[in-house]
């Protein structure tokens, strides 16, 4: 049986620095049937400069009319007691919380909340005292990897393993961190590669318009797949043009679903129980093709495949061809070994 694939509905800062509109969407995110919602937990003057400039990506999307970075992703940060109540929340609803620290204290008060996994950024791949810091917490990690080349994946896990973090620990997602990403930008099976030079498990974290590409990545083997969510794509913000409504992340995760069951048999090719009864509709059996007497020498031409297929099989028409027939039989009489001499 395939494992079952970890759905992280990546609501980020799509809640626009509102604890209510964040809880709005871990309830929507419910209704899709994902395994966590995640969040992004920060200290806005610990993580970047007063003068560090908007992607453009966020300056083309987001109704924060700031020239800074810092200005935008301060208006939305919450604060760590917001983020006490949020986990609280999950936790009375029966769905699982995540949120990716970006400094040190926010990393310390995420591992005192116990969450599962600890997220890594894409950003913060190349950041070493942060993954040394993460990796000391002995959790299990998933670290994105937009903007890494397989060089910098391999010294990021290198960094981890060197601090007591084991291979088995460590989960790591392709991903490209433009927004939206093109599909020709995708390079999917860039996942693979990261599998099989690094020898990590695999995910994948997306950033396209819609919803085939995480489900391709599962077909691939991806165990972890995040996809960014919001309630209406309309909304001011950064990051909500680039995410999911809510029917269309129940659509990917049903989908999703549904390639694991597809996944899931045994490799080897052989009929299944659903469609046995299709043989004798669809296949066919050997057949007369004229009404034919008793001690009649059956030649090829005497013969018709026809449907049902619950006779002889034509597969075995050599061994028909030459035979004599016991008794007298109609047209379209079909075959059984019985009736040969």
């Amino acid at each position: 049986m395939r494992y079952r694939t970890i759905i992280i509905a990546e609501i980020g800062v799509n809640h626009n620095g509102s604890i209510d509109l964040a809880q709005k969407l871990i309830d929507a995110a419910i209704s899709t049937g994902v395994d966590y919602v995640k969040f992004q937990t920060y200290i806005t003057e610990l993580s970047v400069t007063k003068a560090a400039p908007k992607a453009k990506y966020q300056i083309k999307d987001s109704e924060i009319n700031t020239d800074s970075q810092y200005d935008m992703i301060k208006k939305l940060e919450l604060s760590f007691n917001d983020f006490r109540k949020l986990k609280n929340y999950c936790d009375e609803k029966k769905i699982g919380f995540l949120s990716t620290g970006f400094d040190f204290p926010s990393i310390d008060f995420l591992a005192d909340l116990n969450q599962d996994f600890i997220k890594i950024p894409s950003g913060e791949i190349t950041n070493k005292p942060y993954l040394q810091h993460i990796a000391r917490k002995g959790k299990e990690v998933i670290m994105s990897t937009g903007m890494a080349d397989i060089h910098e994946v391999k010294d990021a896990i290198g960094v981890m393993v060197n601090e007591g973090l084991k291979k088995e620990q460590i989960t790591i997602l392709h991903c490209n961190t433009e927004y939206p990403t093109p599909m020709e930008d995708v390079n999917l099976k860039a996942m693979l590669h990261i599998k099989e030079e690094c020898g990590v498990k695999v995910g994948y974290s997306d950033h396209t318009l819609g919803i085939e590409v995480p489900i391709a990545a599962v077909a691939l083997g991806a165990c972890v797949i995040e996809k960014h969510f919001t309630l209406d794509r309309t909304l001011p913000g950064p990051d909500h043009a680039a995410s999911l409504e809510p029917m269309e992340l129940k659509a990917m995760v049903v989908a999703i679903r549904n390639i694991e069951k597809a996944l899931s048999g045994s490799g080897i090719k052989e009929t299944s129980n659903s469609e046995l009864p299709n043989k004798v509709v669809a296949r066919k059996s050997i057949h007369l093709a004229r009404s034919l007497k008793k001690d009649h020498i059956l030649q090829e031409d005497d013969l018709i495949m026809k449907r049902p297929g619950d006779g002889i099989s034509p597969m075995e028409l050599d061994k028909i061809a030459g035979r004599k027939i016991r008794y007298d039989f109609p047209e379209e009489h079909k075959l059984s070994w019985e009736d040969l001499v």
